[in-house]
Formats: C-alpha cells, sequence, structure tokens
C-alpha cells in the first residue's frame, strides 16, 4: 500500500486506537481516530480507508458500516473482537471489504489493508452513465444499450462490461478481472466463458479486446 493514506481508525478503545495509529504512522500512514460512531460518519469523507471496530459507545458497527457504504466508496476493513463466522458474514454483507479479529498480526492487518486498497483502485468508476460511441451503460440502473437497443446481461456479465468501460483503452489483467467481479467464486474459464457471451450479446466481438497474456480491454468494434 503506498504511502501517505489518509487511515481513519474507529475505535471505543482510546489505548488500542492509539497503538494502531501508532504502528501505521510507522508504515508512512496519515493516520486518525474516533471513538463514536457519529464522529466516523462525519470522518470517513476525510479518509482513503477506515477500519472499524464494532463495540462502539452510540451506535452499533455494522449500522456504521451500512451507513458509510449508503453514501461512500471509501473502503472499510472491520478490526473487532467479534470473531464468530456469522459476525463475519454479517460485516460483510454490511458493506465492509474485509474482516479482521482481534487480537490479530500487524503482519497480517498490514497485508489485508494492502490487498484491499489494490481491489479498491480496480473498481468502476463512480460515474452513473458511461458512453462509448453506441454504447450506453447505466451504472445505476444497470441497463446497457447498444444503438438504442436493450441488450439483457447477467450480473456477472454487467459487472464485467461496467469494470472495463470503466477504464477505458487500459488492458485490465486477468486476475484483477477475477478478483474484482468474482472475488473467491470463480474457475479457470470462467473469464474467458463471460467474454465470450458479452460478444455475443453486444453483437461484435470487437468490443472485447484480448490482449494475449496479459488481460481484456474494451474495444472500439
Amino acid at each position: 500500500m503506498p504511502s501517505g493514506r489518509r487511515v481513519l481508525v474507529v475505535d471505543a478503545d482510546t489505548a488500542g486506537a492509539e497503538s494502531l495509529l501508532t504502528q501505521l504512522r510507522r508504515h508512512g500512514h496519515e493516520a486518525f481516530a474516533v471513538r463514536r460512531g457519529e464522529a466516523a460518519l462525519r470522518a470517513h469523507e476525510d479518509a482513503d480507508l477506515v477500519l472499524l471496530d464494532l463495540e462502539l459507545p452510540d451506535l452499533d458497527g455494522l449500522e456504521v458500516c451500512r451507513a458509510v457504504r449508503a453514501v461512500s466508496r471509501v473502503p472499510v476493513i472491520i478490526v473487532t473482537a467479534r470473531a464468530s463466522e456469522l459476525d463475519c458474514v454479517l460485516g460483510l454483507q454490511a458493506g465492509a471489504d474485509d474482516y479482521v479479529a482481534k487480537p490479530y498480526g500487524l503482519r497480517e492487518l498490514m497485508a489485508r489493508i494492502e490487498a484491499v486498497m489494490r481491489r479498491a483502485a480496480w473498481q468502476p468508476a463512480a460515474a452513473r452513465e458511461i458512453r462509448r460511441g453506441p454504447l450506453h451503460i447505466d451504472v445505476g440502473s444497470r441497463e446497457v444499450l447498444v444503438d438504442g437497443e436493450e441488450v439483457a446481461l447477467t450480473r456477472k456479465e454487467f459487472d464485467l462490461l461496467c469494470l472495463l468501460a470503466s477504464h477505458p483503452d487500459t488492458v485490465i489483467p486477468r486476475k484483477q478481472l477475477l478478483q474484482q467481479v468474482w472475488g473467491d467464486s470463480w474457475s479457470r474459464r470462467t473469464v474467458d466463458t463471460h467474454v465470450s457471451s458479452l460478444r455475443g450479446k453486444l453483437g461484435d466481438s470487437g468490443w472485447i479486446v484480448t490482449v494475449r497474456g496479459v488481460g481484456f480491454m474494451l474495444g472500439r468494434p
């Protein structure tokens, strides 16, 4: 993770938060902390990453996570003593990008921060509409048009197309596509199968260009 990131630590445990702030600063980050959920709902706007405990004095951390995710794309890692599988599932469903149980190893936490920030760098842009010639993508309604005609896509096909279209004229590595669109649920032929289907539905194989040995990019047929 590059130095200079602004990391918000949301933790009611003052001593624990101070210790984490010290470690983050040693790794070159600009770290700051708040103790309450209400403060986090304001402070996250100035952060590149949020490390969120669930045990807060005013709001449940899951509520804070949902509220942040409703208005922001800032990466959130839940760091908490709630260590059950159900807690982890609820945290991820609330919009967290990762979940780390206390006590944790510092090297593991730093590695998870790096991984989350890498994934965040490849998320589709926040633009509500993407246009490229006759191709029109409405991100909000998840609608795709080619020459004014609606194209019916599956959820993963849309996510794949949106990711490619959000980075025009950029080759996106196959590994990044797998991580961003499918997470851990994919097989060796996942990308190829979906690319083939997309080309057929868009009506021209030139819409998605294969860069052999690297990945794929949006084309101009």
